[in-house]
């Protein structure tokens, strides 16, 4: 599907019409003389579950450890957060339009922004209090665990209907996300929330929305897991398996932060 997580889009080995376009070019003796023939990669050279999920716990292990720098190095060193923030974003454009994974770029992606959400994580925690970081990465592990288990068994499953709705709400979101960052840095609306403060029938706009984009965010897991389940499928090389990764802890990430940000909001309207 070519209007997916923008770490796949790139890489066919994610798309099972890929695979569909190839068998169309050939007779039906010519498919099945393939098929007798041998792999064209050994097993160990192919995208597994295994080891996707093994590369995806030594990258988040990463995150934890830059997060446990950002969040301790905040008072110390509070720019230290925000730079790694920028360079973070760096890297996550640089990942998504490289050709070929690289592990070492997105282990150091992983590395730069767990500071950056330790960082952050800190500073929510001494502005709102309340354990509202644990509260967040409660939820998230929630959000992500239940998602898995629905994919898992078969409930979820991504179609290209849903995805270009997906596509509208995340553009649609962006243009948001610039707008009222814009009124924020201009102090054109008086809370510090920007229009995310303004409240419909006693409810902070940005507590509907963070509710909306939680649902998105779930719905961009389900794409991370259906194109890795196609690269398995499809024999991928095992170098995708960083791509994977990659666009798992891309959503997460974003996950936490908005599920953050929310429960700021809920707390600063008490």
């Amino acid at each position: 599907m070519a209007l997916d997580n923008p770490a796949f889009k790139r890489n066919s080995a994610f798309s099972s019409q890929g695979a569909v376009a190839a068998a169309q070019d050939v007779s039906a003796q010519q498919l099945q003389e393939m098929y007798n023939q041998p792999a064209t990669l050994p097993d160990r050279e192919v995208m597994t579950i295994e080891t996707t999920v093994q590369k995806a716990a030594v990258s988040f292990g990463l995150l934890v450890v830059g997060a446990a720098l950002g969040w301790l190095t905040t008072e110390s060193l509070p720019f230290l957060w925000i730079g790694a923030g920028i360079a973070g974003f760096v890297l996550a454009l640089v990942n998504i339009f490289k050709k070929e994974p690289s592990p070492g770029l997105i282990l150091a992606y992983a590395g730069v922004q767990g500071v950056f959400v330790g960082g952050i994580s800190a500073w929510y925690e001494l502005a709102f209090g309340g354990g509202i970081v644990a509260q967040a990465v409660i939820a998230t592990l929630v959000v992500v665990g239940v998602t898995l288990a629905l994919f898992a068994s078969g409930k979820i499953r991504a179609s290209k209907r849903a995805t270009k709705i997906f596509l509208v709400a995340m553009v649609g979101y962006l243009v948001f996300s610039l707008v009222n960052l814009g009124l924020q840095m201009f102090n054109v609306v008086e809370s510090p929330w920007g229009v995310r403060g303004f409240e419909i029938m006693g409810i902070p706009l940005g507590v509907i929305l963070g509710v909306l984009v939680v649902i998105m965010a779930a719905y961009s897991l389900v794409l991370d897991f259906d194109f890795i389940q196609q690269g398995v499928r499809n024999r991928a090389p095992k170098k995708y398996e960083w791509t994977g990764v990659f666009g798992i802890m891309v959503t997460v990430i974003w996950l936490y932060l908005e599920i953050l940000r929310m429960l700021a909001i809920i707390q600063s309207s008490d």
